[in-house]
């Protein structure tokens, strides 16, 4: 029982075990068919252009339990890793790049594991082709070595390319560059390069051809293109040389010269020929076939001639050698020849140099005496030169140049053979100048033309120039400007004009003088070309400060140029500023300045530049003054009438100040004048409106409650005053002002103060202050600054009364005091006469201006007519 009680748990765990082993089962790829894209990879193929990265195909297989499972790719020890795998999804992605001609198929151990079993297959997968390749030529560089007498269309050797690519991408088909300019043809399949039919190669002509061979595949798919690719390689085809050219002579024609002193058996020339086949050459075979007439013999091996008689044994002065140059094979066989003609010249020794005579003989210095500028063309007749060569024939031949400034003569003859007479000719009149050059001196040459000495000889030609009257005086500059103080006395000196005449003597000498409208003031020195002034003369840069006019310069013969002279006549600070009167009165409204002016009659700035200042005022601090303009205003701390009572004590607000109107100029000049100022407030001319806005400015409410009651008021007044107009108007036919009406009107209290200034040389009559007009110039502002303003009022109602006008006195000088906003220079008008009688509308306004400065209500008579 112990026994069995033992026994019994191993064998049921052994049947456990036994049961389970039985009842797992191994996974397993699904089967793989042609062109599947999933499996167990079998019969893969890819093409090895296939971009790395590329999902190429599924690992696919199952568990018979259901199990999940997983894949795995390896590969045998050694080989390279194309391929991964996603262990779940099976998706196997290339990554490395596929060669196929380094490696056309590819060994993978693929496997599927459900976790317990692993099944592994070895499959192959074949790599396609691409046509990635380019031809490829084998066995370079390619040097061909051809006869130029091989026949043409004969083959002279083969071009081998290779393709590693398969199909058509490994085909090759061959092609030469540039056919038409070259003597050569390829077979395009076999490579096999031939003579172009027709054509021989020529070794002299040229010993080398270079041609382009293309090998070019038969195209294929690359990454879903397609692809042809090409290569270039370079065959040099060196041309041989064969004896097929006869010899040439070199350096042709050939000509000798014998000489007096030659002796027998001197070398003459040397005669020189090859073979014209330069690559294997032959060597040349020298003899003279005729023309030697026993006199000259030449070396078979050199080609040297000589003379073999002395040259007085010479019969004839010109031999022509007939030489014949032939070749000889390395066997010693004469074959090819050619001949040449060798031109032997029996000559004089050149032992005389050319030789310049006069008339006396030998002479090496020539001189002539002329007048500048001689006409082109003329001939120096005064020279008498001759020139001689006495040797013979060639070495008598000798040409003749004029050395010396170029252009202005020439020599003829040029070439002269033995002797000749030498004449100068002028070429360029111009030049011919006795100012430039008083002596012209040359070299007369004349040198040996075709001998090895070159013998020469030289004279000097010496010309003296004559002075001629050609030349016209010339001034320095075309024109001339001066400038010259105001002040200066007559006679002053002005400027200096200078020209100059570069002719000789008399006609070198030059006579100035000027003409023009603006010379009158002004003499010149008919030899020093001074200008002064007149001793008469009085200039004024106010009067005229700009003077033109022509200066001449003239030489004996009448010859003149002329120049322009401009004199500017400079101003001086020789006025004063000036007002127009000593005594001026000014009108003065709070607030609106009063100008002065004085005028300065220099014609220039700074003189005529006015600052003005107030030189005295009592109290000082109550008035400014614009230096400038001459603007004179209120210091900006009075703003009424009651703040100038509380400075002085003086009520009538009559002011006296002396202003100094001081010029810019140097020394500066001054003048001073009394000003009379009267001052009022701003009421006076904008009415009592502006008054009331002006003191209540502090307050707008209570100014705009004010206006609006003064506004209906006055549209009663204007209602009253017309109904006025119209009863009395229907009683006379003169409008006259309604009294009754206005006394109604009561006065501010406030022009009680007013009216005490007012009354400054107030006229019995206060209307008789103001002069209104009823033309519309009466509106215009007496000083034209037209700064007066027209405010405009409904038609019934009367219009604005005029600013006043403060009635002379009976010394006051004929002329208005001008407005409060007018110009400050007093301008002289004449009154215009008073008009006898005035319309109603007159006297209704002038009532109207004694109602506002009255200082309580009173009755008053008719106004002064």
């Amino acid at each position: 029982m112990k026994h069995v009680r033992h026994f019994t748990p191993s064998l049921f765990l052994s049947w456990v075990h036994v049961c389970l082993v039985q009842a797992n089962y191994a996974p397993y790829f699904f089967d793989n068919g042609a062109r599947s894209t999933n499996g167990n990879m079998a019969l893969l193929s890819l093409s090895e252009d296939t971009p790395v990265g590329t999902h190429v195909y599924t690992l696919n297989g199952t568990d018979p339990e259901g199990d999940p499972v997983t894949y795995g790719l390896t590969y045998e020890a050694g080989s390279r890793r194309y391929f991964s795998v996603d262990k779940t999804l099976g998706n196997v992605t290339l990554i490395e790049e596929l060669d196929r001609e380094k490696e056309d198929e590819i060994e993978v151990i693929v496997s599927i594991s459900d976790g317990l079993s692993t099944v592994s297959e070895k499959v192959r997968i074949l790599v396609m082709d691409a046509n990635d390749e380019s031809p490829e030529f084998i066995n370079t560089p390619y040097i061909v070595e051809v006869p130029e007498n091989t026949p043409s269309s004969s083959s002279i050797f083969k071009i081998e390319a290779i393709d590693k690519d398969t199909g058509s991408g490994g085909s090759i088909t061959y092609f030469l560059q540039n056919i038409h300019a070259n003597k050569f043809t390829i077979d395009r399949h076999s490579g096999v390069l031939r003579i172009k039919p027709g054509v021989t190669l020529d070794y002299e002509k040229s010993r080398t051809h270079f041609v382009v061979v293309v090998a070019k595949d038969g195209g294929g798919k690359l990454r879903g293109d397609n692809k042809v690719f090409s290569a270039t390689t370079t065959v040099t085809i060196n041309v041989e040389d064969v004896q097929d050219t006869p010899p040439m002579f070199i350096g042709t024609p050939y000509y000798g010269y014998v000489y007096e002193d030659t002796l027998a058996g001197s070398e003459v020339l040397t005669v020189v020929a090859l073979d014209g086949d330069r690559g294997k050459p032959n060597s040349i075979h020298y003899c003279i076939v005729n023309g030697d007439e026993g006199s000259f013999e030449i070396s078979n091996t050199t080609g040297a001639i000589s003379v073999i008689k002395s040259p007085n044994q010479l019969k004839k002065e010109v031999y022509e050698l007939k030489v014949k140059a032939s070749e000889v094979s390395q066997e010693g066989d004469i074959s090819e020849h050619t001949f040449a003609t060798v031109t032997i010249r029996v000559v004089d020794l050149n032992n005389h140099p050319p030789t310049f005579y006069g008339e006396n003989g030998p002479q090496n210095r020539f001189e002539l005496t002329m007048y500048e500028h001689p006409p082109e063309g003329e001939i120096l007749r005064g020279l008498k030169i001759t020139v001689n060569d006495s040797d013979q024939g060639a070495n008598a031949k000798f040409n003749l140049r004029l050395i010396g400034p170029g252009g202005i003569f020439r020599v003829v003859p040029q070439t002269v053979l033995n002797e000749a007479q030498v004449t100068i000719i002028v070429e360029n009149s111009a030049a011919i100048d006795y100012e430039s050059f008083k002596v012209l001196t040359f070299k007369l040459l004349a040198i040996e033309v075709n001998t090895p000495e070159k013998f020469s000889s030289t004279a000097d030609v010496v010309i003296r120039l004559l002075d001629t009257n050609d030349n016209v005086p010339k001034f320095s500059s075309d024109y001339y400007i001066a400038r010259i103080p105001e002040n200066s006395p007559g006679g002053s000196n002005v400027v200096a004009v200078t020209a100059t005449d570069p002719d000789s003597g008399l006609w070198g000498e030059i006579k100035y003088s000027i003409y023009g409208t603006g010379a009158d003031l002004f003499l010149i020195h008919p030899s020093t070309g001074i200008i002064y002034t007149q001793p008469w003369a009085v200039l004024d840069a106010e009067v005229n400060s700009k003077y033109n006019f022509y200066v001449k310069a003239e030489d004996t013969d009448g010859k003149y140029s002329l120049a322009e002279v401009f004199i500017t006549v400079l101003d001086v600070n020789d006025h004063s500023p000036e007002f127009n009167e000593n005594i001026q009165e000014k009108t003065m409204i709070i607030g609106s300045p009063v100008k002065i002016e004085a005028i300065d009659q220099d014609a220039e700035e700074p003189n005529n530049i006015v600052d003005y200042s107030i030189m005295q005022a009592d109290p000082a601090n109550v008035f400014d003054i614009d230096q400038s303009t001459g603007e004179i205003k209120l210091k900006s701390y009075i703003r009424s009438l009651d703040i100038i009572h509380n400075i002085t004590n003086n009520k009538d607000c009559i002011w006296s100040l002396v202003v100094q109107a001081k010029d810019r100029g140097s020394p500066s000049f001054s003048t001073t004048a009394v000003l009379k100022i009267d001052i009022t407030e701003e009421t006076l001319h904008k009415g009592p409106m502006a008054a009331f806005l002006m003191q209540t400015k502090d307050n707008p409410m209570k100014a705009l409650g004010v206006l609006a009651g003064v506004m209906g008021i006055m549209v009663l007044i204007t209602i009253m005053i017309s109904t006025a107009m119209f009863w009395r108007n229907k009683r006379s036919n003169k409008v006259m002002p309604v009294r009754r009406i206005i006394k109604k009107r009561q006065m501010p209290p406030s022009r009680t103060v007013r009216m005490e200034w007012l009354k400054f040389k107030r006229p019995s009559n206060a209307a008789e202050k103001f002069v209104v007009e009823e033309d519309a110039k009466s509106l215009h502002n007496e000083n034209s600054n037209n700064n007066v303003q027209v405010i405009p009022v409904p038609p019934a109602a009367p219009l604005p009364p005029p600013p006043p006008a403060l009635a002379p006195r009976g010394d006051a000088p004929g002329w208005r005091v001008p407005t409060v906003s007018g110009s400050l220079t007093p301008k002289h008008v004449i009154k215009p006469p008073k008009k006898k009688g005035h319309s109603s509308t007159h006297n209704a306004l002038v009532s109207e201006l004694k109602m506002r400065f009255e200082k309580r209500n009173a009755a008053f008579g008719e106004p002064h007519i």
